[in-house]
């Protein structure tokens, strides 16, 4: 409250010393050639009211409620209307002054003060300076909202994503888990010796799957490291009947990629594949070159068993995951050939 006090304040005296520094400036246009000062500032102070008057009612009424709304006819009508009456107002002031100021005597007013023209055009100069102005700033305040209405939008849009992100990594979690820990049970109830190296590797994978997931971005040959390790988990799970090739040059830990990005289409590999001629067949490439990354992994299936491209686990969540991180800069591929079930991914300008 007190703020606001101190806001009204100022702008009653920034208006004060405008008006004050508009009657000195009348002074000194109709003292031009002539030595009778009280004339001049009685006059000055005649008309000083007109001209707040007509600029008031300009900046406060017409420009507000008919030029900003779009209702320019009315504008133009109103404007006319309060031209006229400007105009009679200082046809009164002038007779006025001419009757009380100087007797009747056309020759004690200044040469200034007689010329109506002048006095019309100055008046409206200062209407037209003041209602520029308030344009200016009205428009300075509109750019201001929007920029900031813009501001709040991304704002929210960006929390949207960050929000919406958090959810599909949340999804990963118990879909990756149920697999794993399925598989361990299995073990535990042959008590195989094989056992606590399955522990061992789950405790890193979730390691990662904790504390790594949350990050933004993860460094991609860390991401490949934990796909290696899954695939390990895996082979222990069948044993003789499966074949893996994986081919991944070294890359550079400066390269950063979304966590758990690629291990998805990896598990779905092994939960949607099937064993044909006594393996289950797996081959995957992973390829950085400068700033794009190209993954191809392909399972074996057989033609009759369904596999929609668009199911699967994690793998509608995985082409949301890449539109929100990867906007226009991603290519998902996914083709089902005879016995081959098929994913070809690839991300441009990644970035350290």
């Amino acid at each position: 409250m007190f703020q606001g006090t101190t806001i009204k304040l100022r702008s009653v005296l920034l208006h004060t010393l405008f008006w004050v520094a508009v009657w000195f400036f009348y002074v000194y246009f109709f003292s031009y050639k002539t030595d009778n000062i009280t004339y001049v500032t009685w006059f000055a102070s005649f008309l000083l009211p007109v001209t707040m008057a007509v600029t008031y009612f300009v900046v406060y009424f017409l420009i507000p409620r008919y030029l900003l709304t779009k209702k320019y006819w009315r504008f133009a009508l109103y404007g006319i209307y309060t031209f006229i009456l400007s105009t009679y107002l200082i046809v009164v002031t002038i007779m006025a002054s001419f009757i009380f100021l100087s007797n009747i005597h056309i020759s004690d007013m200044p040469l200034m003060s007689r010329n109506y023209a002048f006095i019309l055009i100055l008046v409206y100069l200062i209407v037209g300076i003041i209602s520029s102005v308030s344009l200016l700033n009205n428009n300075f305040r509109i750019q201001s909202r929007n920029r900031e209405l813009e501001k709040k939008i991304l704002e929210a849009q960006l929390q949207f994503k960050e929000q919406e992100l958090e959810y599909l990594k949340k999804q990963i979690h118990p879909h990756f888990l149920f697999n794993t820990l399925n598989t361990l049970y299995g073990f535990a109830l042959k008590q195989s010796k094989q056992t606590p190296e399955i522990i061992l590797k789950l405790s890193n994978i979730l390691d990662y799957i904790l504390y790594q997931v949350n990050k933004p971005r993860v460094n991609l040959s860390e991401e490949i490291l934990h796909v290696k390790e899954y695939i390990e988990l895996e082979k222990i799970r069948f044993q003789d009947t499966l074949k893996v090739s994986i081919q991944a040059a070294e890359i550079d830990n400066d390269v950063q990629i979304a966590p758990m990005l690629l291990i998805p289409f990896v598990e779905n590999a092994f939960k949607h594949g099937n064993i044909v001629d006594g393996f289950l067949t797996v081959d995957m490439t992973i390829v950085f070159k400068d700033g794009q990354l190209r993954f191809h992994i392909q399972n074996t299936t057989r033609n009759h068993v369904e596999n929609n491209e668009n199911g699967g686990i994690g793998l509608e969540n995985i082409r949301k995951r890449l539109e929100l991180n990867y906007p226009e800069r991603h290519e998902l591929k996914i083709e089902k050939n005879e016995n081959w079930y098929t994913v070809d991914l690839t991300i441009t300008d990644l970035k350290s």
